[in-house]
C-alpha cells in the first residue's frame, strides 16, 4: 500500500514544481504576454471562445465554464466539431484561445486558419516553443519545460496542470479588473450550495408577516402568531417602525395574566433585524449564533420581510 502514496506524493510534488516554473515564468518572459491577454479579452467585443484537443480539450472546457462564470462571456468549441461548420460560432468580435501542448496538433489546424482568415484575435497556449500554434497566435503563452508526473512522458500531467493553472489565472485576473462580486457570481450560478449561500435575504424571505400594533389585545397577538405559523410577531409603533417581537420565551415570562396584557407590555424591545439586501449567509449566521429561529428584514426601521432558518435549510445552505 505505501507504494501507491509514494507513487501519490511523487505525481503531486512533479505537478507542484510545473506549477512553481510556471509562476517563476510570469516573473520573466511569460509577464508580458499574459498581460496582452488579458488586454485581448478585455478588448473584446465578443465571447472567448476556446478549443483544444483530447486532454487540451478537456482543460478547455473547464477554462471556458471559468471565464463564463465570473463575469467574460466564453463558449467551448471542439476542433473536430469546427471542421464540419461549428466555425460559424467564432466570429468577428471574439477572441479564439487555443489550447495544444504539442502546439501541433492537427485537429486545430482548421480553427487557428479561420482565426487567421478573418482577423480574429488568436491566444494560443503550448508547451513548445516555435510550434505552429505559438508562431500564429497574436499572443503567445508558451509554458514552462516541466517534466509530466507519468514519469515516461507521454501521459498530459504536468502540462494540462499548468495549461489549467494558467487558465484560471487569467479568468482571475479579468475577474478582478471587472470588480466581479459574489452577488454577480449568483447571477451565473444560482443553482447548488454556492449559490444558495450568496443568495440575499429578500430572495428568501417571506412578505407575509406576523405583526401586531404595541396596543394590540394579547388575544389577537396570539392569534397574529399562530395564523402566519412564525412562532412569532413583530411589534409595531404608530408609523410602522419595528420597536419588538414577541416569542414564546415571552409568552411563557408572562404567562400570570397575559390574556389580560397588551403587546407593548410583553413583547422584547430592539428585537435582532437584518437589511433584506444582505447574504442570506449572514442571516443564517446571525440566527445561529443567537439561537433564535426567525429574523425581521428592515430597511429604515419599517419590516419588509421575515426569514425563518427553515428557509434556509429549504435552500441548501447548510
Amino acid at each position: 500500500m505505501s507504494e501507491y502514496v509514494d507513487t501519490a506524493r511523487r505525481v503531486i510534488r512533479t505537478e507542484a514544481q510545473g506549477l512553481e516554473a510556471l509562476e517563476t515564468a510570469l516573473d520573466n518572459g511569460l509577464a508580458q504576454p499574459f498581460q496582452d491577454a488579458v488586454r485581448l479579452i478585455l478588448q473584446a467585443t465578443g465571447r472567448v471562445v476556446v478549443s483544444g484537443m483530447g486532454k487540451s480539450g478537456h482543460v478547455g472546457r473547464k477554462i471556458a465554464a471559468t471565464l463564463a462564470s465570473t463575469g467574460t462571456p466564453a463558449q467551448f468549441v471542439h476542433p473536430a466539431e469546427a471542421s464540419h461548420g461549428d466555425l460559424g460560432m467564432v466570429t468577428k468580435g471574439d477572441v479564439a484561445l487555443v489550447l495544444s501542448n504539442s502546439g501541433e496538433t492537427p485537429e486545430i489546424a482548421d480553427i487557428v486558419a479561420h482565426t487567421r482568415r478573418f482577423a480574429i484575435p488568436l491566444i494560443g497556449i503550448a508547451g513548445r516553443e516555435g510550434s505552429t500554434l505559438l508562431r500564429q497566435s497574436d499572443v503567445a503563452l508558451l509554458l514552462p519545460q516541466a517534466a509530466e508526473a507519468c514519469g515516461t512522458g507521454i501521459v498530459p500531467t504536468t502540462s494540462t496542470t499548468m495549461t489549467l493553472a494558467l487558465g484560471d489565472a487569467l479568468a482571475v485576473a479579468l475577474m478582478e479588473h471587472r470588480r466581479f462580486t459574489p452577488e454577480h457570481f449568483r447571477t451565473f450560478h444560482p443553482g447548488g450550495k454556492l449559490g444558495a449561500r450568496l443568495a440575499r435575504v429578500q430572495d428568501l424571505m417571506h412578505d407575509d408577516m406576523p405583526l401586531v400594533g404595541m396596543d394590540a389585545p394579547m388575544t389577537d397577538t396570539l392569534l397574529e402568531i399562530t395564523r402566519k405559523g412564525f412562532g412569532v410577531t413583530g411589534v409595531t409603533d404608530d408609523a410602522g417602525r419595528l420597536v419588538g417581537i414577541i416569542t414564546d420565551g415571552d409568552l411563557r415570562r408572562h404567562m400570570q395574566g397575559l390574556l389580560d396584557r397588551r403587546a407593548g407590555e410583553v413583547m422584547t424591545r430592539n428585537p435582532r433585524s437584518i437589511a433584506p439586501e444582505a447574504l442570506a449567509e449572514a442571516a443564517l449566521a446571525e440566527m445561529q449564533g443567537s439561537k433564535i429561529t426567525s429574523l425581521f428584514a428592515v430597511r429604515d426601521g419599517l419590516p419588509q420581510g421575515i426569514l425563518h432558518i427553515h428557509d434556509c435549510l429549504r435552500a441548501g445552505m447548510v
